[in-house]
């Protein structure tokens, strides 16, 4: 009995030598980064002409959607905690130029005395492509935004009407006081949600490459705001320039 338990605990030994190694590097780089968060922001079939779009931002093919998975994928690997946003709109929703008699996509009007783009019909509620393009078990949460039809809502921390999301909430319970921002669109969504972020309390940093804009002059705006406010912009991903960040 005696040689049996030497023996297994012989063999025990020389089974935490053998996988030592790999668990040694992943607890370096856990310690190496720390807990940042990551927020993927409405990769969705409607703002790519990968899935034909409603409202397709130039450059968001396939190859530009399968890059973005991959540097989600890479993140998650690393230890970063992925969360997501998402476009949930209503059919009546105010910024579709539909449900404003004689309007057109794109035109600009005041609704409550403020400034309201009105666009194609896009990511209503249920539809195909509403869905969230990137492999949704990478992300521990998906926030819905826009889903109330009085008001649009660029971030993903709170609608145009001042009604926050759970986003600040769950980032802060995670421990997490970095976060990384990349998606569609630069100057409106990722802009708005970054800025956001910034506002919350949090370092942000936006990844260029992993972006696309509705439009050159404005996506070069919305870099220079986000500078502005302290949020910091990598041309691409650079684990080291984030964790240094």
């Amino acid at each position: 009995m005696k040689k049996r338990r030497h023996l297994l605990g012989v063999f025990l030994g020389l089974l935490a030598i053998t996988l030592l190694p790999s668990f040694a590097g992943a607890c370096a780089d856990c310690a190496a980064f720390g807990k940042i968060g990551v927020i993927v922001v409405d990769m969705q079939g409607d703002f790519t002409t990968l899935k034909k779009g409603s409202l397709a931002v130039n450059g968001t093919d396939e190859a530009f959607v399968k890059k973005v998975e991959k540097a989600t994928q890479e993140l998650a690997k690393h230890g970063f905690v992925i969360f997501g946003t998402q476009d949930w709109h209503p059919a009546d929703h105010v910024s579709f130029f539909i449900n404003h008699g004689g309007k057109k996509p794109f035109e600009l009007i005041q609704v409550n005395g403020k400034p309201q783009v009105l666009w194609p019909p896009h990511c209503i509620q249920g539809t195909e492509n509403a869905r969230v393009l990137v492999d949704n078990n990478l992300f521990l949460a998906i926030v819905k935004k826009g889903q109330d039809s009085r008001f649009d809502s660029y971030s993903g921390f709170q609608d145009d009407g001042g009604a926050i999301t759970e986003m600040a909430k769950i980032i802060k319970r995670n421990g997490i006081q970095k976060v990384v921002v990349y998606g569609i669109a630069t100057d409106y969504c990722v802009k708005a949600t970054a800025l956001d972020a910034k506002k919350a309390g949090f370092k942000v940093i936006v990844v260029e490459d992993l972006c696309k804009g509705v439009a050159p002059d404005t996506t070069k705006k919305a870099f220079e705001e986000m500078a502005a406010a302290g949020v910091k912009t990598i041309k691409t991903l650079d684990l080291k320039e984030i964790r240094d960040f």
